[in-house]
């Protein structure tokens, strides 16, 4: 049976390469195609160690989120995300100090770039700019075409990192149901959707730690496919919401992408990246009870030992689920780490602030946030006076 399957996707896959390759020389015989643009996405590195992850894609004019964009602005630009055309074959080039790097595109578009610079990257800013430019391309383009990547570099003193899911954990999705899961991710945009109660405020004092310097980093280590990486950082940026790379899914008919374990293998990996990226670098881990992260984070505190501050699950209010996260919660204990299942962001903001984590003062700021997210708190100049 197993082996059928593996023959099934294998040819679905193939279909696909092929459907993909014809449409795409379709197009470009008959000038059919859009402008090409250079999408580069939020990655992280060191001061020895560069990584820069991209896309090269038609244009295809996705228009920026509006409080007023109605359900089919919404649904157009969606389909506009999926129905994506990659350009294959691109030629790019990314520009350090001194140094440059070439590199090309895969048949979905997608580069990646490891460095390890001539010179080591020392510098008090947590983000770094690199700016990425196309050589060539299969299709007509406009001539020194540039983006600009950006890498979070950790400072040296840094206190801890913050490894944070995003469905159910930062803004609700219900992703353990899947049709209120699409008609979230379908009918909404980036303005539209709303971050759970009292985040925003939460995730900032956990970057600004005790130092205050507001450095320590923040990694999005998510199962939605890249697809949506637009929409999921303009959702950071509009919510102020501290930026970091965001680590997403190829969305596509391969073996790795219909396996049932592929969401815990997908996270695990990525998670266990960024741990050996930064190995004198402690971390707090941030989820929810509705899938796998429980079960995850549990195995990133056996394979790191000592390297875990806190974890913190929110309840989303299933029994099974919470059931499991219990069960977790315990087992983790054995390791001296503490893995808190929540109702809401102060509970985790206040055992965060009792462990020195955060300031003990912020609990105001966050408390008034999560009312002011349901639309309870006072006004500003009335907070203000209280």
């Amino acid at each position: 049976m197993a082996s059928i399957k593996k023959n099934i996707i294998r040819t679905a896959s193939a279909i696909e390469d092929r459907w993909d390759e014809l449409r795409f020389n379709i197009k470009r015989r008959l000038g059919l195609n859009d402008p090409v643009q250079i999408v580069p996405y939020r990655t992280y590195g060191t001061a020895d160690r560069v990584y820069i992850k991209g896309r090269v894609l038609e244009d295809k004019k996705i228009a920026s989120a509006d409080d007023k964009d109605t359900v089919w602005n919404n649904l157009l630009n969606m389909y506009k995300r999926f129905e994506s055309d990659e350009v294959p074959d691109a030629k790019l080039k990314a520009i350090l100090p001194g140094e440059e790097y070439e590199v090309t595109t895969d048949k979905e578009g997608y580069f990646v770039l490891n460095i390890h610079p001539k010179t080591s990257i020392i510098n008090e800013d947590l983000w770094h700019p690199i700016t990425v430019e196309l050589l060539h391309a299969p299709i007509p383009y406009k001539q020194g075409l540039q983006a600009t990547a950006e890498v979070m570099i950790p400072p040296i003193d840094a206190e801890y990192g913050i490894i944070s899911d995003i469905d159910d954990t930062i803004v609700e999705t219900t992703a353990t149901n899947l049709l209120a899961m699409s008609r979230t991710t379908f009918l909404n945009n980036a303005k539209t959707r709303l971050p759970f109660a009292g985040v925003s405020e939460f995730y900032r004092s956990l970057q600004l730690g005790r130092n205050g310097k507001k450095n320590n980093p923040f990694f999005y280590v998510s199962s939605s496919p890249w697809n949506l990486y637009d929409l999921l950082t303009d959702f950071l940026d509009l919510n102020d919401i501290p930026e970091g790379p965001i680590m997403l899914r190829d969305f596509g008919l391969d073996e790795d992408s219909v396996k049932g374990n592929d969401h815990l293998g997908h996270k695990l990996k990525e998670i266990r990246q960024i741990m050996h990226s930064y190995p004198q670098l402690q971390f707090i881990l941030i989820g929810d009870s509705g899938q796998e992260d429980p079960v995850i984070y549990r195995e990133v505190v056996k394979e790191f030992p000592g390297r875990i501050l806190a974890i913190y699950i929110r309840d989303v209010k299933l029994e099974k689920r919470k059931k499991v996260a219990v069960e977790v919660s315990a087992s983790v204990k054995e390791h001296e780490v503490e893995m808190l299942i929540v109702a809401d962001t102060v509970e985790a903001a206040e055992h965060a602030a009792q462990n020195g984590l955060i300031f003990t003062e912020a609990i105001p700021a966050i408390e008034h946030d999560k009312e002011e997210d349901k639309g309870e708190a006072p006004g500003k100049e009335e907070a203000t006076i209280l």
